[in-house]
C-alpha cells in the first residue's frame, strides 16, 4: 500500500535504539530521507545511517539549545522535515516504589522522557509553522495507560506525553497547518536494548497473563504503527489518537495460568 512517504524528510529521535532503529529502517523502506538522532550511540547511529542512506546527528534532548541545533541540522541535511517520530526515552531499571523513590530519579526520568519530548515537539512545530504541514508521532508506553509498580516516575512521564501533551498538540498544530496531525503509539513490553536482561521466559509468562496475544512485541511491530500514523495517505484523517501496540494488553488478568 502506498504510504506517500517517499522523498519526505523524517527525523527519528532515539534512532539508534531498538524501536528507533526499527522506525528508521521502516521509513527508509518507504523511500523517506531519514535523520537518525542519537545521544551517545554514535557508532550504531552512523552504521544505521550508512545502511538507510540517511544522516546521523547527535544531541542531548534535555538541553534546549541542542534540540534547536538538531532540527536545524536535520532540516539542512534533508532539505526539510515533514515527519518527526519522537521515539527517544529512558526506562530506569531499578524497581523503586514511591515511598523510596528519590526526587533526583523522579526529576531525571521526567526530564529524559517528558521534557525531551516537549522540546522535540516544540522544535518540530516551529518548522511546521513555516512550512504549513507536518506529522508528529509521539512514543509513549502502556505504563502510561495502566501504571507500572516500581516505576511511577516513568508511568507519569509517559501518561503526560500520550494524554495531556498529545491532546493539546493535536489542537494546536492545526493553527499553523490545517492538515497537520499529531498521534502517539504506546508500546507494551518490546524486545529492545532497553529491556535486555529483563525478559526471561518466566517473566514473559507472568506478564503475558494480561495479554490476548501472548507474546512480547518486536521493535518492528511498533515501527509499523509509527509509519502508518506518520503517513498522510494511510491515516490522513486520524489525529489525537493513541495506538497501543501490546498484544491486547489489559489492566486485568486474561489467562489464569502463571
Amino acid at each position: 500500500m502506498e504510504t506517500g512517504l517517499a522523498g519526505k524528510g523524517v527525523l527519528v529521535t532515539g534512532g539508534a535504539g531498538g524501536i528507533g532503529s526499527a522506525c528508521v529502517r521502516a521509513f527508509a523502506a518507504e523511500g523517506a530521507r531519514v535523520a537518525i538522532h542519537y545521544r551517545t550511540s554514535r557508532d550504531r547511529a552512523e552504521e544505521l545511517a550508512r545502511e538507510a542512506g540517511g544522516v546521523a546527528l547527535q544531541a542531548d534532548l534535555t538541553v534546549e539549545d541542542e534540540v534547536g541545533s538538531l532540527f536545524e541540522a536535520a532540516e539542512r541535511e534533508l532539505g526539510g522535515i515533514e515527519v518527526c517520530a519522537a521515539v527517544a526515552g529512558f526506562w530506569p531499571r531499578e524497581d523503586e516504589p514511591v515511598w523510596r523513590l528519590p526526587l533526583e530519579r523522579w526529576e531525571e526520568t521526567l526530564r529524559t522522557n517528558l521534557t525531551a519530548t516537549f522540546l522535540t515537539a516544540r522544535a518540530f512545530l516551529g518548522l511546521v509553522e513555516r512550512s504549513g504541514h507536518g506529522s508528529l508521532v509521539l512514543v509513549g508506553s502502556t505504563a502510561g495507560r495502566f501504571g507500572e509498580a516500581g516505576h511511577a516516575d516513568y508511568a507519569a512521564a509517559k501518561a503526560a506525553i500520550q494524554v495531556g501533551l498529545l491532546l493539546s498538540l493535536k489542537n494546536e498544530i492545526v493553527r499553523i497547518a490545517p492538515r497537520g496531525r499529531v498521534n502517539a503509539v504506546a508500546p507494551g513490553w518490546t524486545y529492545s536494548p532497553m529491556t535486555r536482561g529483563e525478559l526471561d521466559p518466566d517473566f514473559v509468562s507472568r506478564l503475558s497473563r494480561t495479554m490476548a496475544l501472548r507474546k512480547v512485541a518486536q521493535a518492528e511491530d511498533v515501527a509499523r504503527a509509527v509509519v502508518v500514523l506518520a503517513s498522510d495517505e494511510l491515516s490522513g484523517h486520524v489525529t489525537g489518537q493513541l495506538v497501543t501496540v501490546a498484544g491486547g494488553m489489559e489492566g486485568r488478568t486474561v489467562h489464569a495460568d502463571a
